[in-house]
């Protein structure tokens, strides 16, 4: 396995395991996070996972990085790490008001596309998307599917103001904004569930790793959904499936 390991700042070191973006290599950097997880290296304070590496934070008065990059080198290359259990499929299903004042670039997509808007909604919803990180601002998920990608990319000019909530796509990918944000995607709707709420013990709507099922809701939904969120008794349906 060709692996990197580099020095990021003065407490942290990055593992890389490619430079490509695919399930493959995200499915190491998972690994390797699960390994830490249930077998700790004493100064490990944290653990992030990017695309393709995990970036872990250490106590350098605790352990020297050498000693860190041994270590990792240890639990990198040994077999036993291919058999740490990463759990099931976790899916988690987003409603999405797709359109209208929410939505406003869902009728150019469409038209990019050459498809009506109800198939664009189709196209998105149908499929899973998976979770490969969080970045940019706090929860914000960068996600992929893998079936009927779009052809659009990015807009020319980027907003430099999106609301909260906004689902924004381009090609295979799809994002959850979490608060009021600039952004150079094209926005196809909103969701009422808060993609990140500090006043929880996790508040962070989805993880990397995890699956997201987007499933189309009308107006009034919204609007019930937002209120029962607003009060705190908003479930998020998740289920798990099995790994093949």
């Amino acid at each position: 396995m060709d692996v990197r390991f580099l020095i990021a700042g003065d407490k942290a070191v990055s593992v890389e395991f490619g430079s490509e973006i695919s399930l493959e290599i995200n499915g190491k950097v998972r690994l390797l996070q699960e390994e830490l997880n249930q077998n700790p290296i004493g100064g490990v304070t944290e653990t992030v996972p990017t695309y393709s590496s995990l970036i872990i934070h250490y106590r350098p008065e605790i352990i020297r990085y050498e000693e860190l990059v041994e270590a990792l080198k240890e639990r990198v290359e040994c077999k036993c790490m291919g058999s740490v259990a990463i759990g099931k499929q976790v899916v988690k299903e987003i409603p999405i008001l797709y359109g209208g004042e929410l939505g406003p670039d869902l009728e150019d997509c469409a038209a990019f596309e050459n498809v009506s808007t109800d198939e664009l909604i189709r196209m998105h919803s149908e499929h899973e998307y998976y979770v490969y990180m969080l970045g940019f601002a706090p929860g914000h998920p960068y996600m992929a599917r893998f079936e009927e990608p779009f052809h659009f990319k990015r807009r020319e000019t980027p907003r430099v103001h999106i609301p909260a909530r906004s689902i924004v796509v381009q090609l295979n990918l799809s994002d959850l904004i979490p608060f009021d944000q600039p952004c150079g995607w094209n926005i196809i709707g909103s969701t009422p569930l808060d993609i990140c709420d500090y006043s929880k013990e996790d508040p962070f709507l989805v993880h990397s790793g995890d699956w997201v099922k987007h499933v189309p809701i009308t107006e009034r939904e919204y609007q019930q959904i937002r209120r029962e969120v607003e009060q705190g008794t908003f479930k998020c349906k998740t289920y798990e499936k099995a790994v093949d």
